[in-house]
């Protein structure tokens, strides 16, 4: 039996394909560790820092309004209570008594008064009056010169005689009487409100002077 010969060996592709050359292998970047998550910021300094104390922006306006609010709340709060207690200014009353008759000298001017009630009591040989102790020429109050038996004003110089009549500086007219009796206890009685003016008469009425012998 004939037995066929082996088939020859395919003859070798004669030009191969180029072998490429392998990729360097790029290095990658780590990931972040989920771990390591980014610090707050603090409102405090590190203990290293010597700078001063820095609050933070959101801190700073929260302080700002809170403190606004109370500054608010408390103004409110005063002007309630003013409305609630008005001030009052204390005044002397206008009527007041002086004292019994013979407590005073013939001839002295008592400046007893002077301080609380703005009134000087002169008494003479036949009796009492009353002189208001403000001076007309701007209401400042003058002082009482014994020695020298004149009132003078210590603003701009007004001189004012015992019976109160203006004889120097810019005061335009005498001192101002005031209305002057015996209450019922027997002691004299002053009334401020009731006033007797030189140039207009009224030192002449019966209420201008106190008859007392």
């Amino acid at each position: 039996m004939a037995t066929t010969a082996p088939a020859a060996p395919k003859a070798a592709v004669s030009a191969a394909k180029p072998v490429q050359a392998a990729k360097p292998a790029v290095a990658t970047k780590p990931a972040p560790a989920t771990s390591a998550a980014k610090k707050p910021k603090q409102d405090r300094p590190p203990e290293n820092d010597h700078g001063i104390w820095r609050i933070s922006r959101r801190n700073f306006f929260s302080v700002a309004g809170w403190a606004a609010f109370f500054v608010f709340i408390a103004t409110s709060t005063i002007a309630s209570l003013r409305m609630m207690f008005p001030r009052i200014l204390f005044e002397p009353p206008s009527a007041f008594k002086a004292g019994l008759p013979d407590d005073y000298i013939i001839g002295e001017v008592s400046e007893k008064y002077k301080d609380d009630y703005r009134v000087w009591i002169v008494r003479e040989a036949e009796g009492f009056y009353a002189l208001s102790a403000i001076c007309t020429h701007l209401g400042c109050t003058p002082r009482w010169l014994a020695a020298e038996s004149k009132f003078k004003c210590p603003c701009h110089g007004s001189g004012f005689r015992s019976s109160g009549i203006n004889f120097e500086g810019p005061a335009p007219r005498p001192l101002e009487r005031l209305k002057i009796s015996l209450a019922e206890d027997g002691q004299i009685l002053i009334d401020r409100n009731i006033k007797f003016l030189y140039e207009k008469g009224d030192w002449i009425k019966p209420d201008a002077f106190l008859r007392y012998a």
